[in-house]
């Protein structure tokens, strides 16, 4: 029998009322430690149900997105929409922006460092907007091969072409030409295709 359990054996031999109040104390403290346990029990649940209610709406909510209307080529995360809507505004004004994927990021670099746009004189973009496109363009466009030239022309990229295999373009390929199998080109949404190429 261990010093403790002789111990209590003798105080409530000795002191009755003691061991009672020791006991109704202990009680006591029981009940509240289970009180605790329950209610941070229900805490925990509570959020846990929440949380994954929220995780379905968000999962709900992007899943009823059809591909058919995201519009780009790809999905663009929030940190880079900013630099995609300058992207457009800059870009689109003239004529059909193209999708930074068509390009290698060297002719994107090179483009929005140069005034010079394919013969007309642009006033070019300066910071903070020239940094946030720049980051779009940079995320979204391709790596240029060692050996590769840096393409300024459609017809002269190596995506481009692997993006239409089987297509007769256009001859020279021209950024109005897109409209002909991209009818929503213009409003930057190269997913939807004419009715030919659809099937």
């Amino acid at each position: 029998m261990s010093i403790f359990v002789k111990r209590k054996s003798r105080d409530q031999e000795t002191n009755p009322q003691k061991s009672d109040a020791y006991g109704g104390l202990h009680q006591r403290a029981e009940r509240e430690f289970k009180r605790q346990f329950f209610a941070l029990l229900l805490v925990i649940i509570t959020w846990s149900l929440a949380m994954g209610w929220l995780l379905a709406l968000v999962t709900n909510a992007q899943s009823a997105t059809p591909t058919a209307e995201i519009g780009t080529v790809d999905v663009v995360p929030a940190q880079y929409q900013l630099g995609q809507e300058l992207y457009l505004e800059n870009c689109s004004t003239c004529h059909i922006a193209l999708p930074p994927a068509v390009f290698p990021t060297q002719t994107w670099k090179n483009l929005l460092e140069d005034s010079q746009h394919y013969g007309a004189q642009l006033k070019p973009l300066v910071d903070p907007p020239r940094i946030l496109v720049w980051k779009y363009l940079l995320t979204f466009s391709r790596v240029k091969l060692n050996d590769e030239e840096t393409p300024y022309r459609l017809s002269n990229s190596r995506y481009f072409k692997a993006l239409h295999p089987g297509v007769n373009l256009p001859r020279p390929v021209e950024i109005g030409s897109c409209l002909s199998c991209h009818p929503s080109a213009s409003d930057y949404n190269f997913r939807r295709l004419s009715r030919e190429w659809e099937n």
